[in-house]
């Protein structure tokens, strides 16, 4: 049975985002300059798994779920897949989702903070967000090596810079990291789902709300009724 959530059920002073998957649209980007990288390795495509659990997780623990090989040669593979992202991937090749900068822009102007917590390295987020026409975060926190190695460890560190605490935040993603990551910290997630697979995976690691689209997730956390006309 379909949970009917109440408008702004998830109205909190802060809002984390997930980048990939959530924010931008870099899934095309991702599955192409991974096939670059695992041909360019010598492995045989037709045997990899399904390469879309490259998108959200750390590069290394997606090569090695979908190569099955050491956490060595996922190494290699994610220096081969860096060069080729630096060299081929451009913004226009990582759109933000439909209604994601009006929504960013309507949290913001009505004085929540808005920050990114991302499992990609936080130099790397940080020149990709900039790129792209959204209204300034407040913190963002990617990886860092070492110290900062997991989803949980970039929402606290979202929270430490934001000077807030569990309870005053929620967490906006697309996979199961980021609601495993979201409750380790002690936040609700609202999973952000685009086919069947991705709701089911979101569902089934205890998502505490799911939304379709910006629009969704707008009457969510309970932005007022001009943004939902906008992007209706």
């Amino acid at each position: 049975m379909e949970t009917v959530y109440e408008r702004g059920a998830f109205e909190r002073p802060a809002v984390l985002f997930d980048f990939d998957g959530t924010i931008a649209d870099t899934g095309p980007a991702v599955l192409s300059i991974s096939r670059r990288a695992l041909a360019a390795r010598g492995y045989d495509l037709e045997t990899m798994g399904d390469l879309r659990q490259l998108i959200g997780p750390p590069l290394v623990d997606g090569f090695m779920l979908v190569t099955g090989g050491s956490r060595d040669e996922a190494l290699e593979l994610v220096d081969v897949y860096r060069e080729l992202f630096n060299e081929y991937v451009a913004p226009d090749d990582y759109p933000p989702f439909p209604g994601i900068p009006e929504l960013l822009r309507a949290l913001s102007d009505r004085g929540t903070k808005i920050a990114v917590a991302t499992s990609r390295l936080d130099e790397t987020a940080r020149q990709m967000i900039a790129a792209l026409d959204l209204p300034p975060f407040d913190i963002i926190a990617g990886r860092l090596e070492p110290g900062r190695a997991t989803k949980a460890d970039c929402i606290r560190a979202c929270l430490d810079g934001l000077g807030m605490g569990p309870s005053d935040a929620v967490m906006v993603g697309d996979r199961h990291h980021d609601v495993l990551g979201a409750h380790e910290v002690g936040l609700p997630c609202i999973g952000v789902w685009r086919d069947e697979p991705a709701r089911a995976e979101l569902a089934g690691s205890g998502a505490d709300g799911l939304c379709r689209d910006a629009t969704e997730l707008g009457w969510l956390l309970g932005v007022d009724g001009g943004f939902m006309e906008r992007c209706a």
